[in-house]
């Protein structure tokens, strides 16, 4: 060792102080001013508030203002509020038992060490109110205030302490909608709590959002997330070793491009994980595409130590104890959700079928009759019409009656009328009319055939006179590892990346051996998946793409009394409101919508 090593300046270990340690802490507690408002907002929840009301500023840089009506803070405790570590809602002794949203005792410190931060209390049952104010970590002594109850917590000129920060904020209409976003999470969590947001900028007082306080959560959900979320919306309830799952799920139907509309709650606590993601998303893998994400509001609720929130200082990540129940929870609550569902669509298809079509409107209200019963209209159209009892429709209708004792305008898809361009099958129901599209309805509907057949004895197969060979290059041996049997197919080895097939599902009748193997092919080279797929996932991929085959071809005429078979099974078979993409089987348009086009109304 040579004596400039020896001469060499070691840095000594030195004790940071009060004020870098809590503005270290913000950057890891606020991340923009959505963190900011998410931390007083949940401080207030805690505090038993019924009424909340936010106020902001330029998306949050210049203010952010708490105002609820809670049980306060204590003069004398003001100035330990501050302080990092110093909490009301834990002591300490079990950090697996948390019953609140804060326990860290780290979000009004930092706050205070980037910003300027007062906060104005009154604690029930007090003679008076007090305010404390803190400047870059600096605390000013508490003084008396006037207030009525409840807290007051004002954040002014976020990162000024720390302006380096402010390069990475986004725009003003980005900041505000990350705050909005903030509020609706919380919001649904709380359905009794009564939510204002407003926008103050230049003085003004323009309300972003509002939820008076609801009777139960599913009338919450519909007041954040809208009136169509309510309308296509199932009711999830499912419950499993003391882990119970609550909340509504979207139909495939009303799925949408991003997840930006899935939210997700571990008791209460609005989290971001990528394991619920991923049970949210193979639950719907069976009728969704995967460019197509699920609507959903889950809460999962179980006992408090069987969860960790303590993960990062945000709490938005959560660690369970036995994850695989969780998940598989998720998945099984969700699939007899939307099993549960049968043949229904969403009525937003209806709606955006009606958005293309853009009518003219009459100078005047069109003069009409009102509308005579089913049989009334069938008689005069007989009268009028002697021809009609022969006509195909006609016959339509009598072999539907025969067959089901119903008159077919009175079941949920109605009597078929029409095929036009030999796949949209017209019908009629007692609201309106439907149209099918037939090839998506009929590959729904074989895929779950397949699926049935393969539950409960496999798939039976049909023989190959002669082996038909293909080359499928190196996914050949993954094909085979399947042992794809119980599927219906028989496959064989024939040399380096070759195969020969010898028998096919006979429930897909004469099909292309070498098309439904590209098929598999292609399913098999996919692994744009979210997490690594099971062996049953897999196979349930390969069936739908086999279902394709067995499906009625668009450009195929169809008979009336085929038709009606197609609508009836609809009507039978879960998830028959969308084809195996999430593409709706149907669409729906009700007489008064009919007639709204053409100026009747």
């Amino acid at each position: 060792m040579g004596a400039a090593d020896h001469n060499m300046i070691l840095p000594r270990i030195r004790q940071l102080d009060e004020g870098a340690v809590n503005r270290i802490a913000a950057g890891e507690v606020v991340e923009r001013p959505a963190s900011a408002v998410k931390e007083l907002v949940e401080n207030a929840l805690d505090a038993q508030a019924t009424r909340i009301r936010i106020d902001i500023a330029d998306g949050g840089r210049t203010l952010i203002r708490v105002t609820d009506d809670g049980h306060g803070i204590d003069a004398g405790d003001l100035p330990l509020a501050l302080c990092r570590h110093a909490t009301s809602k834990i002591d300490g002794s079990d950090l697996l038992n948390i019953h609140s949203f804060g326990f860290r005792g780290e979000a009004l410190p930092s706050l205070g060490a980037v910003g300027r931060l007062t906060i104005s209390s009154r604690a029930a049952g007090s003679d008076g109110a007090a305010t404390i104010h803190v400047s870059g970590g600096r605390i000013d002594a508490v003084k008396p205030a006037a207030l009525r109850g409840g807290t007051v917590v004002e954040l002014c000129d976020l990162f000024h302490a720390t302006p380096a920060r402010l390069k990475f904020l986004k725009t003003e209409r980005s900041e505000t909608m990350a705050v909005t976003d903030a509020i609706k999470r919380l919001a649904m969590a709380e359905p009794g709590v009564a939510f204002t947001l407003c926008d103050t900028s230049q003085g003004g007082d323009r309300v972003l959002f509002r939820a008076d306080t609801a009777a139960s959560l599913s009338d919450r959900l519909t007041n954040v997330l809208g009136r169509d979320f309510g309308a296509n919306c199932l009711p999830i309830d499912a419950e499993r070793d003391g882990v119970r799952l609550t909340g509504q799920a979207g139909l495939p139907t009303f799925s949408r491009g991003n997840a930006v509309h899935q939210y997700l709650f571990v008791n209460g606590r609005p989290v971001r994980d990528r394991m619920l993601t991923g049970a949210l998303r193979g639950a719907y893998m069976d009728v969704l595409s995967k460019n197509r994400h699920a609507v959903a509001a889950l809460f999962v609720t179980c006992d408090p130590t069987l969860v960790d929130c303590n993960v990062h200082p945000a709490k938005t990540e959560v660690r369970f104890r036995d994850p695989g129940l969780v998940r598989g929870l998720i998945v099984s609550g969700l699939r007899h959700a939307l099993a549960q569902a049968g043949h229904r669509a969403s009525t937003t298809v209806a709606d955006a079928t009606l958005g293309a079509m853009t009518p003219e409107r009459p100078a005047a209200p069109v003069y009409q009759m009102d509308h005579a019963s089913i049989g009334a209209r069938g008689a005069a159209y007989t009268a009028q019409m002697p021809g009609f009892a022969e006509a195909p429709s006609a016959r339509l209708d009598d072999a539907v009656e025969e067959t089901s004792g119903t008159p077919p305008e009175t079941l949920p898809l109605g009597a078929a009328r029409a095929q036009m361009h030999e796949n949209w099958i017209l019908s009629q129901t007692e609201t309106g009319m439907i149209i099918v599209d037939a090839h998506a309805a009929h590959e729904r509907l074989v895929y779950e055939k397949l699926k049935a057949q393969m539950r409960d004895h496999g798939i039976r197969a049909q023989a190959l006179l002669i082996p038909e060979v293909i080359e499928v290059g190196a996914v050949a041996d993954r094909l085979l590892e399947l042992d794809l049997t119980k599927l219906g197919l028989a496959l064989d080895a024939f040399g380096p990346g070759t195969i020969a097939v010898r028998e096919t599902p006979a429930i897909l009748g004469n099909c292309s051996a070498k098309a439904l193997i590209r098929d598999l092919v292609e399913e098999l080279e996919d692994d744009d998946h979210a997490e690594p797929l099971s062996l049953q996932s897999k196979l349930d991929a390969i069936l739908s793409r086999m279902a394709c085959h067995g499906s009625v071809r668009t450009g195929r005429r169809m008979s009336a009394p085929e038709m009606n078979a197609l609508l009836r099974e609809m009507e039978a078979t879960p998830h028959s409101g969308q084809c195996n993409h999430g593409r709706p089987t149907y669409v729906e348009l009700k007489m008064t919508d009919i007639e709204r086009l053409f100026g009747r109304s």
